[in-house]
């Protein structure tokens, strides 16, 4: 269990670390997008992010993981 819990935080930070890499300036103009939405957006983007991340662990262990 504690071995999922390395792999999962591994990859999220890959995947993070990717985007930095290959596109810093992309990711500022994100972050000042995203700062200028309103907070209730923010939060339905991120439980709809969250429900995503569930589902595709749900899938992931249907599948063997």
């Amino acid at each position: 269990m504690i071995g999922m819990l390395f792999l999962a935080v591994g990859l999220v930070l890959v995947v993070e670390g990717l985007v930095y890499a290959l596109a810093p300036s992309l990711v500022e103009q994100f972050l000042t997008a995203f700062k200028e939405m309103p907070e209730g957006s923010r939060r339905v983007m991120g439980l709809v992010a969250m429900a995503l991340g569930v589902f595709a662990i749900w899938i992931a262990k249907a599948l063997g993981a």
